[in-house]
């Protein structure tokens, strides 16, 4: 036996073995580093990305002084078999709060429409009675004051600013649970749910899944730095308590029409004098549009603001200012904030090529004046302006139309909203100016003419002193 032919192989084998030994034990220490590398890392990372624990006891300490439980009193008229004639009062509640130290409140109109009674219970337990300085059906919103000083005042916050998922807090008195606290994220922004039936309505709501229920209505919410965002308005439910859903008016809206009640009485509406479409797929592909963009010009209302700046049906509206618009919704919320008389320019698209426009807003009637409520007030009415198109499809040349009523001499008279008054007291009407004169000018018996968008023609009689 050869020896050396022997030992030879094992000799080998050894050294192989223990290569492969080495070799193993090499690779099993890189991969346990490698291991607890990526370990190590993942762990960096979650622990730089955990947010912090959210305290929003700041943001509901800073604001619920600041929320009021709103009481109201109004008269129903009962005409019952059982009962017979007469009116018994009807009691309801909701929220408010606080925007000024010595007594403004803003609320939803939706809480105080056709109160007589108004009474403010403060987070101190204090009540005081209410002045209605004004309302607007369009936003539903309502302005209050009370005789106090020293009130507790809540800071105003951005609304464009607040963003999709953002935390945010309910506050108000749901079923007269006063100082009630709910806290939410920002469900949407811009939402339009078709809720104020009204002449000129504006819903660019934010949805928030805070919980909000009946007596929430005209309550605050509030940011995490307890600054006011929106004004609790509505809530999508089957049953009339929350379900998920529940909507705000933006507090850019509101501190635009706070500021109109407070100085005027009644709102500034700057108009475009324009009717618009939303822009999706389906309305892209059947006019030809070849992006998804702005709001579509659907009809240039002739003597508008818009018809006088060249604006024409087509165009496609892109920015109001420098905000860029996307949504129906986004575009009343961005022309609210004007007055008719204000200059902007307009970033529109026309036959695929961008341009601006500057124009001039005007108000409902047609013109760049300041609207006030001498007539309005007494009258209890909102009026609007009827265009050449409107008063050919009734048969009229004249006339103005009742865009919205509440208490006062036309709606004691049984006036139905959508009416147009034709003639006052045999003097032909035409503008709010018209009306004017024929009030001032007619003391004593007044008999109002006109017709309404059915045809029928009506007559009403009322005195004013």
């Amino acid at each position: 036996m050869n020896f050396k032919k022997i030992i030879q192989p094992v000799i080998f084998a050894f050294i192989g073995g223990l290569i492969a030994l080495v070799g193993y034990s090499i690779l099993s220490e890189k991969d346990d580093f490698s291991d607890n590398f990526r370990a190590n890392e993942l762990q960096s990372h979650f622990v730089n990305h955990v947010p912090e624990v959210l305290d929003l006891t700041f943001a509901a300490n800073k604001s619920v002084n600041s929320v009021v439980h709103i009481m109201t009193q109004s008269m129903q008229n009962r005409n019952s078999f059982f009962y017979g004639q007469g009116s018994y009062p009807v009691v309801g509640s909701g929220s408010g709060v606080i925007i000024s130290s010595d007594g403004y409140i803003v609320t939803n109109n939706h809480v105080v429409n056709g109160s007589e009674n108004i009474e403010i219970i403060l987070n101190d337990k204090r009540s005081f009675k209410a002045t209605l300085i004004g309302n607007d059906p369009a936003t539903d919103l309502a302005l209050l004051k009370i005789e106090v000083e020293g009130l507790s005042v809540i800071e105003l916050g951005n609304s464009d600013e607040l963003q999709v998922g953002e935390w945010v807090l309910a506050v108000g008195n749901p079923f007269n649970l006063t100082s009630t606290v709910t806290a939410g994220i920002v469900s949407a922004k811009g939402r339009n749910i078709n809720l104020l039936n009204k002449s000129y309505a504006i819903e660019s709501f934010i949805q928030t899944d805070a919980a909000v229920n009946p007596g929430n209505s005209g309550g605050a919410l509030v940011n995490v730095a307890g600054e006011l965002v929106g004004i609790n308005t509505a809530i999508a439910s089957k049953t009339g308590s929350y379900s998920g859903y529940s909507f705000a008016v933006p507090v850019g809206i509101v501190a635009k029409v706070v500021a109109d009640l407070k100085e005027f009485g009644v709102v500034q509406r700057a108009l475009l004098g324009v009717s618009i479409n939303d822009i999706d797929a389906d309305f892209a592909e059947k006019k030809g549009l070849n992006k998804i963009e702005g709001v579509y010009i659907a009809e240039v209302f002739k003597g508008g603001a818009a018809a006088n700046a060249s604006m024409k049906k087509g165009d496609i509206i892109l920015k109001i200012g420098d905000i860029i618009i996307n949504k129906v919704s986004e575009y009343q919320e961005q022309i609210n904030n004007y007055r008719p008389g204000d200059k902007i320019n307009v970033t529109i698209k026309r036959d695929g090529k961008v341009k601006i426009v500057d124009l001039i807003f005007k108000n409902k009637l047609g013109n760049t004046n300041l609207m006030t409520t001498e007539v309005s007030s007494v009258l209890g009415a909102e009026f609007g302006v009827l265009n050449d198109t409107e008063k050919k499809a009734l048969g009229i040349t004249h006339g103005i139309e009742v865009l919205d009523l509440q208490a006062g001499k036309l709606l004691k008279a049984g006036v139905r909203k959508g009416f147009i008054i034709m003639n006052v007291n045999r003097m032909d009407i035409n503008s709010l100016e018209d009306l004017k004169t024929a009030m001032n000018t007619n003391r004593g018996g007044v008999f109002v003419g006109g017709i309404y968008p059915d045809g029928e023609t009506a007559y009403y009689a009322f005195g004013i002193n």
